[in-house]
């Protein structure tokens, strides 16, 4: 029997710490948290100063259960959950739960599972920081307030089992509002003249030399006149202007910039980027990887200088420090770095591999010399004319921190490639090879990708590193902002060349707009932020949720009670609720579009009970209104009445099949195909208004040879138990309810009496059909809503 029971969050961080201890530690690990807020009602006690109700979650019960009796039969417990807030509130569940003792437990922490942390750590302990407790407890009372007050108000006044919650409202809001800046947004154009000179260089050789003018001209007359002046003009180089310059590496990696890195280095989404992160960390690979913090350790930095000394020589180590700058930095005390400098690679997936390599060499670039650049820029005159050209380009002197690693921007793209400029001199006179003035437009707004969302929460500082990912996941889950790409689209643009004495005047085509991984807000999303927005401006307003983030720091200081807090908020916020339900109206995001030119009725779109709709006529008028759902890619903001109009062309005959009519159609999913009761989707790659009969066959018949695929055999007299290929392997299905096929059962062999077994192995499979969906959710928090209002009157 161990002597010492060490607990943490994580099965893989309980493995990797088992390796560093001897027979004396037993490790063992709550998976998380084990206790949260009761499901019943609102699970906090308004009546006695807004305490928690928590509750062991029912799939935590049998790891209490073998946690109690491993604590009972230790001498030393160690609870030794991650170090931020999140960490510490584990700790402190833990000990309320098991009914630890405070003479034989002890609270242990570290940024990074080696060996030399672990030990330390124990040699170390401390108490269960009841602050940084309170802080945690303050942020999920405040937010299971705001969700479950303002949940009710959005099924009444928008639409059924919609929610909201504070951080993703205000990330909703940001987004919204950047595509309505797109839509609203005016492209002005100009014309940029570049030119191309000939010459000789200082050795005698022809050179060609690339310059752009300093001036831009903002119509077609202003460029035209500029080119027949050149016609005449002489050229000569003015001055050539050399100056020295250095570029400083990046400071290590903290949470949101790791995010923004990986995103466009590695094209990782924020979520997929925490999780690769998670196992290197509990792998012992890198520190701590939920952190605010830039700051390096003295033995860090150490072993980076004798790295880069190994690797590249003295003369490549820069040594420094770097000052945090975000606001209220409190998570761990660390960036992230790898645990071991002089390990450069790491064993596991090619995710973990890759986003390792960049924490790597992020960190070794960070203790690097600043590269040293030369920057030259030639100028050139024009006769009679008060504008010049300029060439511009750069030579690396000294590669310093390059050798290793480069930040990227997400403007890559539209960075000017300068290089090595020939030799030349001033006074020399060149000769044009070719003038050109080409028509350039202003650039939309960029939406915003997953990285750049967080980027700008931190810089609002609105969340903290644990919560961006979360944050992002969930206004995707709850489909009030999609992901996606956009196709590109055809623009027109104006080409003006001067070759000698003779100008051309052509008209090309480009492609502009393509969007590849971007958020969309949905046009629910958009209703449910203007809603919001009109009835709770100060919930959705930047400078609150930032100033909640600075409350909550101020907790964890022990500077603010955490209940004088949400007792402040709630004052204020209730009554707003309460009077919203009374007072507002119903929100549909209505548009009116026009009028159809058939029927002379009105024709407007709005949300629906499904989704965003078409409306010919109106609820008022004796005859019925005629719907039609919106297409995937259209929107309530954006679309056009002819676009609404050709809509209601569907649904439409396409032809028949096995003397069955086939119709298309657009349906509460997308569009569609019906056919002999059956219906099947169409890809995204199929406009249903331009379907063809040929094609609606294809779909159908490969939607039939997949479904004969999917069953493997059924069971029962009346085939009640049906055997599936399903997407994450095969299962059986009976009344309606999904049980699994454990492993090493081949379910070919199944038989009627084993599924019978396995069903009743599996009492669970069927909760949502008996009660725990959607509705019954909805159920219960507007009835705890309302006792919640009583108890508070």
């Amino acid at each position: 029997m161990s002597k010492n029971l060490v607990i943490v969050e994580s099965p893989a961080k309980a493995k990797t710490i088992e390796k560093f201890l001897g027979n004396d530690y037993r490790v063992m690990s709550s998976f998380g948290h084990i206790r949260d807020l009761a499901e019943k009602g609102i699970g906090i006690d308004f009546e006695n100063n807004y305490q928690p109700q928590y509750i062991v979650t029912s799939d935590k019960k049998k790891v209490v259960s073998e946690l109690k009796k491993a604590s009972k039969e230790a001498e030393m417990i160690w609870l030794a959950s991650d170090e931020d807030r999140e960490g510490e509130a584990i700790a402190w569940h833990l000990y309320e739960e098991l009914k630890l003792k405070k003479d034989n437990t002890k609270r242990i922490v570290f940024h990074e599972i080696t060996k030399e942390a672990i030990l330390h750590a124990i040699e170390t302990p401390r108490e269960i920081d009841i602050h940084l407790v309170d802080a945690q407890q303050a942020r999920r009372v405040l937010d299971r307030i705001v969700g479950f007050e303002l949940s009710p108000v959005l099924w009444r006044k928008v639409r059924p089992s919609l929610s909201a919650g504070r951080v993703q409202s205000v990330a909703v809001r940001l987004i919204v509002e950047r595509e309505r800046e797109i839509n609203q947004f005016i492209p002005e154009s100009s014309y940029k003249v570049n030119a191309i000179f000939k010459s000789i260089d200082i050795k005698g050789q022809p050179v060609e030399l690339k310059t752009e003018l300093q001036q831009r001209f903002s119509n077609k007359t202003e460029a035209l006149a500029f080119l027949e002046k050149c016609k005449n003009s002489g050229f000569t180089i003015d001055s050539i202007v050399t100056k020295p310059a250095k570029k400083s590496p990046a400071p290590p990696f903290t949470t949101s910039t790791l995010q923004q890195e990986a995103a466009r280095k590695l094209g990782f989404s924020v979520a997929q980027t925490m999780q690769v992160a998670q196992r290197l960390y509990e792998a012992g690979k890198i520190t701590y990887m939920r952190t605010d913090s830039v700051n390096l350790s003295d033995l860090a930095i150490n072993t980076s200088k004798a790295e880069i000394t190994s690797m590249a020589g003295q003369k490549y180590v820069h040594t420094r420090r770097f000052n945090t700058k975000t606001k209220g930095a409190q998570e761990a005390h660390e960036a992230i770095r790898p645990s071991y400098i002089n390990v450069h690679t790491v064993e596991g997936t090619t995710q973990e591999k890759k986003l390792y390599e960049l924490i790597w060499k992020r960190t070794i670039a960070s203790q690097m010399a600043d590269a040293e650049l030369e920057k030259t820029s030639i100028y050139i005159n024009i006769s009679d004319s008060p504008y010049q050209f300029i060439a511009s380009g750069e030579v690396i002197v000294f590669d310093g921190f390059l050798k290793v690693y480069l930040e990227s921007t997400d403007d890559e793209s539209d960075a000017e490639n300068e290089s090595l400029l020939p030799a030349m001199k001033s006074g020399e006179k060149l000769i044009p090879g070719e003038i050109v003035a080409q028509q350039r437009f202003t650039q939309k707004p960029a939406r915003y990708s997953e990285a750049s969302l967080v980027r700008k929460l931190e810089e609002l500082g609105i969340g903290r590193p644990s919560t961006y990912a979360p944050t992002i996941s969930t206004i995707q889950n709850r489909t009030y902002v999609e992901k996606g790409d956009r196709q590109a689209d055809k623009r027109d643009y104006n080409v003006l060349k001067l070759i000698g004495d003779k100008i051309t005047d052509k008209i090309k085509t480009e492609n502009t707009g393509a969007e590849k991984s971007k958020l969309f807000p949905t046009d629910i999303g958009i209703v449910v932020n203007d809603f919001l927005t009109e009835y709770f401006p100060e919930i959705l307003s930047f400078d609150f949720t930032a100033n909640v983030e600075k409350e909550f720091d101020h907790i964890a200081d022990g500077k603010t009670q955490w209940t004088k807090s949400i007792d402040k908020f709630y004052k204020k916020f209730h009554p707003i609720v309460e009077d919203t339900m009374k007072n507002s109206e119903r929100q549909v995001g209505e548009r009116i579009l026009g009028v159809d030119p058939v029927s002379g009725r009105q024709l407007s779109v709005k949300i629906g009970k499904f989704g965003p709709l078409a409306q010919i006529g109106t609820a008022e008028e004796e005859e019925k209104p005629v719907f039609a759902s919106l297409r995937r890619d259209q929107s309530i903001e954006s679309i056009t009445l002819e676009d609404a109009l050709e809509l209601f062309k569907l649904p439409r005959q396409l032809g028949e099949l096995e003397e069955k009519v086939m119709t298309v159609a657009i349906g509460r999913f997308g569009p569609y195909i019906r056919h002999d009761g059956s219906f099947y989707s169409l890809p995204k790659t199929d406009d249903p208004m331009e379907i063809t009969a040929e094609r609606a066959v294809e779909i159908i018949e490969a939607k039939r040879e997949e479904e004969k695929n999917r069953l493997i055999c059924s069971l029962g007299e009346n085939g009640e138990i049906q055997v599936l290929n399903g997407r994450f392997g095969p299962y059986f299905t009976c009344e309606k309810v999904n049980y699994k096929i454990p492993k090493g059962i081949d379910p070919a062999t199944l038989t009627f009496e084993k599924c019978r077994e396995l069903m009743a192995a599996q009492p669970d499979a069927g909760a949502k059909k008996k009660g725990f969906g959607r509705k019954t959710t909805a159920a219960k928090k507007t009835t705890a809503a309302k006792k919640t209002t009583k108890a508070k009157k």
